[in-house]
């Protein structure tokens, strides 16, 4: 693995932080993010960008990290016990946006390199990533949206590779302990490298670049659907959900804390404002039952919309 080849992907994922940023705050019109610079002890660091108490996003983080150290975290090796020992370097940003209307779903995104070196072998590299969508009061035609978008990204890379992500993203965003999904999917990949760096790299940087393209029109279409209390209760109360998956289930948040990253960028993926009701059970026939009992569990979104 060249010095040049990981030169590529830092500044691809620089460049998607700031094209992110950049149409976010263009869409919620008031508020921008402010960046923090950080530097890991044990090598390192990266820059955090942190939108707060906009108009349409009540808060937002869209992170850029490159660390490094001599060991992998045990997160990182749990399903490759081979590489334990290795020394590795690990890039990638990842975003978490919380809309402040109910009607706009919370959304997620990553996109990652990992590369595993040990002096006298191959060094051992990867891609990750994804995207998923995690809304409060679902409409069919965002999520077919969503999906399409999904669909219309892979579709070069091979008619498996939808299908295949696709049911990785509903597997893996999934709560044990709810018996439900965190929401209505996306994609999700990891350990990408069968078919060689420059085409994983390219999907990868598809996925980065679809994220926009996928979340900005739902954005767009819900920001002044009127609301009150009760959409905003059911918001902050499955807002929760979001909290509970991060903590107990997120690879992502286990490795950076693993890793000694910084503290306060891992946790910007956490919601303000949340709330937990003991034992909570929406009104049968209700908008809010309507997300459990029709959008918590897997889905052929596409079929659904081709049916239509």
């Amino acid at each position: 693995m060249s010095d040049f080849e990981i030169t590529s992907v830092k500044k691809f994922l620089l460049k998607l932080q700031d094209n992110i940023c950049q149409t976010l705050e263009l869409v919620d019109g008031k508020s921008h993010f402010e960046e923090e610079a950080w530097e890991r002890a044990e090598g390192g660091g990266g820059r955090t960008r942190v939108l707060k108490d906009g108009n349409v996003f009540e808060q937002g983080g869209v992170n850029f990290s490159h660390v490094f150290g001599g060991k992998l975290p045990p997160s990182a090796t749990a399903n490759r016990p081979e590489l334990a020992g290795r020394s590795f370097q690990a890039l990638g940003v990842s975003l978490v946006i919380h809309p402040r209307n109910p009607y706009i779903p919370t959304s997620h995104a990553n996109v990652r390199f990992f590369i595993a070196e040990k002096e006298g072998e191959k060094p051992v590299w990867w891609f990750g990533g994804g995207f998923d969508l995690t809304p409060f009061y679902p409409f069919d035609e965002d999520v077919i949206h969503w999906h399409s978008v999904a669909k219309s990204l892979c579709d070069p890379f091979g008619e498996e590779t939808y299908p295949k992500y696709k049911k990785w993203c509903d597997d893996y965003f999934y709560l044990k302990h709810r018996n439900e999904t965190r929401g209505v999917g996306g994609l999700f990949f990891d350990d990408l490298n069968e078919l060689g760096f420059d085409k994983s790299f390219e999907f990868m940087q598809a996925v980065g670049n679809g994220y926009l393209d996928a979340y900005v029109p739902i954005v767009e279409k819900r920001k002044n659907t009127p609301y009150g209390d009760t959409e905003r209760d059911f918001q902050l109360y499955r807002r929760g959900r979001y909290v509970e998956f991060n903590l107990v289930y997120d690879r992502g948040t286990l490795f950076g804390l693993q890793s000694g990253g910084r503290t306060e960028s891992i946790l910007m993926s956490m919601p303000p404002l949340a709330r937990w009701a003991y034992n909570y059970q929406p009104a049968p026939g209700s908008k809010e039952a309507n997300l459990t009992e029709n959008y918590l569990s897997p889905k052929d979104w596409l079929e659904l919309g081709s049916a239509e």
